[in-house]
């Protein structure tokens, strides 16, 4: 099964990004202890010139990782059908135990490396490195995060076996059991909403702060991140089963496959990347007191705040006419 090309695609992504990215914390580890912009040393001449090779390899495969996620997903979703009660990626990824794990993992190497080419491009912009220090120690950071991630990738599929019998969806997603996926799926839908919309209204309004105001950019990453939660346990407890027209089929996976018009992608990927820019908005704005970011930061600060604006905007809107075109009725209002 190992042997299939998505999965070999996805783990060397992973060895050429544990290798990439141990490479380049190490290398930072050196920035943080030596960087001088003042000095004429030739150790510093050269830093500076290995910055620029490290941050192009760093850039290209923190963008690699990103897509990972998509294939890790959609890879999960194609192989349900070769386990015995399998649905969909539930099934797949509850084949053994890392599963879940791995897909966990993925995510946050997701929305760390945006956070960090955010910053990356910002610094690269500017002429004297404002950020070299802050992006390398973030960088150190990221690199136990993105091999933790590949090692319970290699795990998941090295364990992988056609003779086991996964629980489906059905059972997961199911207010009659117990776990985090049982508790989002008895959330009240009328709840679920309510939470989802005001999220997004805390958005605009931390947004509207943000592009009037020029200030708020940490509580904008701080909103994007709670309508984030919102929107994946509205998803749950009430945008799947209006997809399905079931009431109590709650399944986020399901709305990936081609029955459902792949609308589950609709929403998930507009929900990731307008999230990741609202958290690398925060950052940007905090960093903008450096002398050679005073106006560079701003003026990032804002165009990210505007794209997760679209991103959410457009979330909220396929939300919305999900509930208003399915034929089921979860509540009246």
């Amino acid at each position: 099964m190992i042997f299939q090309p998505a999965i070999l695609a996805l783990l060397l992504a992973s060895a050429l990004s544990a290798a990439m990215v141990t490479g380049g914390a190490l290398f930072g580890a050196r920035v943080l202890a030596r960087w001088d912009l003042a000095s004429g040393h030739r150790r510093q001449l050269a830093m500076e010139r290995r910055t620029y090779l490290v941050s192009t390899g760093l850039g290209l495969v923190l963008a690699l990782e990103a897509l990972s996620l998509l294939l890790f997903v959609f890879n999960a979703d194609r192989m349900a059908e070769q386990f015995a009660g399998a649905m969909c990626a539930v099934g797949t990824l509850n084949a053994n135990p890392y599963g879940f794990p791995a897909l966990l993992a993925r995510i946050a190497v997701f929305f760390l490396a945006a956070v960090w080419l955010i910053l990356d491009r910002l610094d690269a912009r500017a002429p004297d490195y404002p950020l070299i220090r802050v992006k390398y120690a973030l960088l150190i950071g990221v690199a136990p995060v993105v091999l933790l991630a590949g090692g319970l990738q290699l795990a998941y599929f090295l364990n992988l076996r056609a003779d086991v019998i996964p629980s489906c969806c059905a059972r997961l997603f199911s207010p009659d059991t117990a776990g985090a996926a049982a508790d989002l799926s008895a959330l009240d839908p009328a709840t679920a909403l309510g939470l989802l919309y005001g999220a997004l209204a805390a958005v605009v309004v931390a947004g509207a702060r943000v592009l009037r105001h020029r200030r708020g950019g940490m509580l904008y990453a701080a909103v994007s991140g709670l309508a984030f939660t919102a929107a994946i346990a509205a998803v749950v407890s009430a945008l799947a089963p209006y997809v399905y027209e079931h009431p109590t089929h709650h399944c986020p996976f399901c709305i990936l496959k081609s029955e459902y018009n792949y609308v589950g992608y609709l929403f998930y990927i507009p929900l990731f990347f307008s999230t990741a820019l609202g958290l690398g908005a925060g950052p940007v704005a905090a960093l903008g007191d450096r002398p050679s970011l005073s106006r560079l930061a701003p003026r990032a600060t804002r165009s990210l705040v505007r794209a997760s604006l679209a991103g959410f905007g457009l979330f909220g809107g396929l939300a919305t006419a999900s509930v208003h075109l399915s034929g089921l009725r979860l509540f009246n209002g």
